[in-house]
């Protein structure tokens, strides 16, 4: 407890078990224990609350079940590089060869490959040093999860006091390469730049709008992205890159330099045939994984921090004197008696409180998003995986780690079923935490996919038949339902200036949303 005092890692989210209770045992009254009602949404609460705190979190699961309850979020916690170190308890080491009740088979690998490190330590001396060098791990680059099983009469025997040190991580990429590219930015015809969620991840979002604004150069955001890089009221904001090569292909068409920065090249969904880029195009990706920069396939890949890259790159590059492109052009908002999503998203648009974070797990809202709801760095955070039950939980995470700011959580009808536990969560916490569900009566994205790719004839993707204020009241909400258009504003504006978490059901039209 001492060390993970000074690692500052006294708020634990965990789903407690018997082989836990040692270490829960004479709680110490500086700890906080976020008791989830699933191991899933444990790990979602912890991995955004990392990413808004900047430090390593940890997460308590229970044994080798509770961490099978847990991969599903700890898989996208490893897509979103949230720093966790994830400890699980294991039966007693006396009974270990006996393959006992609750115990865990090789446990360090059952995560793999989703952690980074992962260790059940060979004696119970060895335990604090393993959470050391977990924590290390967790929070040097490229971040991610860590996991420690710890037998739990380890708990209960001697180990020698081990002093939390310090890990320093800011590396700067190789210098000729950075200067090359310096050197191209300055030559470029026409320079476009691609910011992911490693900007805002490095807190670089800051340099990033200087640098585009030194070119005079659009910025697209990284399709799929977990953060926002960018922010999206800027004039040189131009949206988010579409999630097919081809569309990719023809957005970055008219440029000679592409740039990415701190995101994958690039991020698809849907796979289509030839290069990401035109033959000819130039194209530079700054990175802080090694296996993104492997990943790419094409152009150059530096492997670096952010932040003193971009500086190194501030002081080379010279103000442009070509003309900034226009302003992108929001698509309209088609007038109706009923709610479409790009009416939701706008009307959040016109009353969400400037410094509110957003929270977002609704598949179907993706490629409306950017275009209508303007999202700002340090203030958005989404799956980067795709895999469902992180949003919700998520969005209880973020206010813990910032209670002073209203949190939007944005769900999905279907998606809400994945992580809706923590609605309970909110409602014991009293937390500030708006839940706009987006119910288009099923699986909205799964439609489109369907007609995208031309299947007939599936099972039906409907979930109908549900009453969400009758959920959000047992679980100690209040909700409201809203389908006509007229009420939408006031709905959601008192909904994010209510005090305590609010469930605002949101019926929109059910027709099939193009993700494409």
């Amino acid at each position: 407890m001492a060390l993970l005092r000074e690692l500052g890692m006294t708020t634990v989210f965990g789903n407690p078990g018997s082989t836990e209770l040692r270490f829960l045992s004479q709680w110490p009254d500086d700890f906080r224990y976020v008791t989830a009602l699933h191991e899933g949404g444990a790990v979602a609460m912890a991995d955004a609350y990392a990413q808004l705190t900047g430090r390593p979190a940890l997460v308590s699961v229970h044994s080798a079940g509770g961490l099978g309850n847990a991969l599903g979020t700890l898989f996208t916690a490893s897509r979103n590089y949230a720093p966790l170190v994830v400890l699980a308890g294991q039966q007693t080491r006396a009974m270990l060869l006996g393959d006992p009740f609750l115990s865990a088979k090789e446990a360090p690998l059952f995560p793999r490959p989703y952690v980074k490190w992962g260790i059940e330590p060979a004696n119970a001396a060895d335990v604090p040093r393993a959470i050391a060098r977990a924590h290390a791990f967790a929070g040097t680059r490229p971040f991610g999860p860590t996991f420690v099983s710890v037998p739990e009469d380890d708990w209960d025997r001697e180990a020698a006091p081990f002093a939390a040190r310090q890990v320093l991580d800011e590396t700067l990429g190789d210098l000729g390469a950075l200067d090359a590219l310096a050197d191209a930015l300055g030559k470029a015809r026409s320079p476009v730049l691609v910011a992911g969620a490693g900007v805002d991840r490095d807190g670089a979002a800051e340099a990033v709008v200087e640098l585009a604004e030194r070119l005079a150069a659009p910025v697209w955001a990284s399709a799929l992205a977990s953060r926002c890089g960018f922010p999206e009221d800027h004039p040189l904001f131009a949206g988010a890159l579409a999630r097919t090569r081809s569309r990719v292909r023809e957005t970055l068409a008219p440029h000679d330099l592409v740039v990415v920065l701190g995101a994958p090249v690039f991020n698809y969904h849907v796979h289509t045939d030839g290069d990401c880029v035109e033959p000819g195009t130039t194209l530079y990706q700054l990175t802080d994984d090694p296996d993104l920069a492997a990943a790419a396939g094409v152009g150059t890949a530096i492997v670096t921090a952010l932040r003193p890259a971009l500086a190194r790159l501030l002081a080379r590059v010279k103000p442009s004197r070509r003309a900034a492109p226009p302003r992108r052009t929001p698509p309209a908002v088609p007038s109706a008696e009923t709610i479409s999503v790009a009416a939701l998203l706008a009307t959040l648009a016109e009353v969400l409180p400037r410094e509110a974070i957003v929270v977002e797990e609704a598949p179907s809202t993706h490629t409306t998003l950017h275009d209508v709801l303007p999202l700002r760095p340090g203030a958005f955070f989404t799956s980067g995986s795709g895999s469902l039950g992180y949003g919700l939980p998520a969005a209880i995470g973020a206010a813990l780690a910032a209670p002073s700011r209203r949190v939007l959580a944005l769900i999905g009808d279907g998606s809400l079923h994945y992580g809706i536990q923590g609605l309970w969560n909110a409602a014991q916490l009293h937390l500030p935490i708006a839940f706009v569900i987006v119910n288009n009566g099923g699986y909205g994205a799964m439609r489109s996919f369907s007609e995208l790719l031309g299947f007939t004839d599936t099972p039906s993707m409907s979930v109908g038949g549900i009453d969400y204020l009758a959920l959000a009241q047992g679980y100690g909400l209040r909700g409201v339902r809203v389908a006509e258009r007229a009420r939408l504003r006031a709905v959601l504006e008192e909904a994010l200036h209510a005090d305590g978490p609010v469930l605002v059901d949101v019926v929109v039209d059910e027709k099939a949303e193009k993700l494409y």
